[in-house]
């Protein structure tokens, strides 16, 4: 019997999971295939300090995902001491990694699969490097999948990928994660995305006094400096009342506390509008996004940079409006950032808040709007977050660079980054030559060292 390993870090890769699940894409091959698989949902907390955050597993709705699965493990428990963000087995210790989670986990020596997220970084990485032999199924929970791969993925775990699993967000738009090994990309379908978090949703704690308010998402907390974090908030309490709605929700980044609450409070407050922050039964974790898209049908979608914005107007079909993404895009740091690519498409293709025109005559994405808006964009941002990564992206970046780079577009790029990998933008186009030269590049980039030093 196949021992399928489910790796999942939130609710929304645990969602994600359940719907690949319900969709097929893991069930056996044929009858020679050795019967069922045993499924094993293995929850990994990377937070800062796993051991004050609340059980993954206690959300509203989460026994319902469990039932897809026949049993639910901790990575944290298995790994403990050590955090399980930031550890990997040294080589000489594989071995006796692995022999002791097939103890520990009861695996015997049956073959085991792995379903993992972000293979670059642990907890994915580290699973990959113990179980070596057995195939890997790589999924991405956002659009974040739409970028390059976060780092080098040496072949002995990208040659074992076998498909990438991600939800449509972005209709006729190919993932470029883990493409530089030819990975198939399968779509998990959005009306399994969507029963899932119907299920979800079944078993909030949400007032249905609030169905058709508008929602509000907060960016993550510690991106922008302390000053531009206390003004987004209001500022979009503002310019949400501004387009007449007087009835917001407020949904804090998952796993972060909601800063300055009582400011949105007292705004909303002035303006004349009523403002709600839904809460389950453990202090200080907001209910998936998604959960209140199926509650509340939400009149209007705000946020900063949020897969759920894309959730909310590609599955759900909700108006959204973005605010404050330039001065995200200006603050991201380092430029490879993973949080760049949502970042970038949101900006890109969404209509902004201060713009009541575009909001109010706005209508889903489709593959025209996307190619217009994304076509040649990403693979161009992408090359300059990870070149190493993917090389063979230089010339649609030099392409992109050399005609679309206007006012708007410079807000996807940095000055100094270009220069250091000789982009148009700061190299004229009469060096083109020079700038195409591996060479001149290698002697450049030595003389930079060089001058550092």
């Amino acid at each position: 019997m196949t021992v399928q390993i489910f790796a999942a870090s939130g609710p929304h890769g645990t969602a994600t999971l359940a719907a690949a699940v319900d969709s097929g894409f893991f069930d056996p091959d044929g009858p020679g295939s050795g019967g069922p698989p045993r499924r094993v949902l293995l929850l990994c907390d990377t937070s800062a300090v796993p051991e004050a955050a609340p059980p993954a597993d206690a959300l509203p709705g989460y026994v319902r995902l469990r039932a897809r699965f026949g049993e639910v493990l901790s990575w944290n428990d298995a790994v403990r001491p050590l955090h399980p963000g930031a550890w990997t087995p040294r080589p000489d210790d594989v071995p006796l990694w692995e022999r002791h989670l097939r103890r520990l986990w009861d695996l015997g020596d049956e073959p085991v699969e792995l379903v993992l997220e972000s293979p670059h970084a642990s907890p994915a990485l580290a699973l990959a490097q113990i179980f070596t032999d057995g195939p890997v199924t790589v999924y991405a929970d956002g659009p974040a999948g739409y970028g390059p791969t976060g780092g080098k993925v040496g072949p002995p775990v990208g040659t074992r990928v076998r498909q990438l699993l991600h939800p449509d967000l972005l209709p006729g738009l190919k993932p470029l994660l883990l493409a530089e090994f030819g990975v198939p990309v399968r779509a998990v379908p959005a009306g399994a995305l969507r029963k899932v978090y119907g299920e979800m949703a079944d078993a909030a704690p949400v007032p249905d006094a609030l169905r058709g308010a508008a929602v509000l998402l907060l960016p993550e907390p510690g991106v922008l400096s302390a000053a531009e974090e206390s003004a987004i908030g209001p500022r979009m309490v503002r310019d949400t009342v501004a387009l007449g709605h007087t009835r917001l929700v407020v949904h804090p980044h998952p796993g972060a506390p909601a800063p300055g609450l009582g400011a949105l409070r007292a705004e909303a407050s002035r303006l004349g509008a009523e403002l709600a922050v839904p809460a389950t039964d453990l202090p200080g974790v907001p209910l998936p996004a998604e959960v209140l898209f199926e509650r509340l049908r939400p009149a209007l979608v705000v946020g900063c940079s949020s897969s759920a914005l894309l959730t909310a107007s590609v599955t759900y079909g909700l108006p959204v409006a973005v605010t404050g993404t330039g001065t995200l895009l200006e603050r991201l740091a380092p430029y490879e950032n993973p949080a760049r690519i949502p970042a970038t498409i949101t900006d890109a293709l969404l209509p902004a808040l201060d713009d009541p025109e575009a909001v109010k005559g706005q209508s889903p994405p489709t593959e025209a709007t996307v190619a217009e808006a994304l076509g040649g964009l990403l693979d161009a941002v992408a090359f300059a977050m990870r070149p190493r990564v993917r090389p063979d992206l230089r010339p649609a970046a030099e392409l992109y660079l050399s005609t679309r780079l206007n006012a708007r577009t410079w807000r996807y790029f940095k000055r100094r980054r270009l220069a250091s990998l000789a982009l148009p933008g700061v190299v004229p186009n009469r060096l083109a030559s020079v700038r195409r030269n591996a060479t001149l590049r290698r002697m450049a980039r030595r003389a930079r060292a060089l001058a550092r030093r």
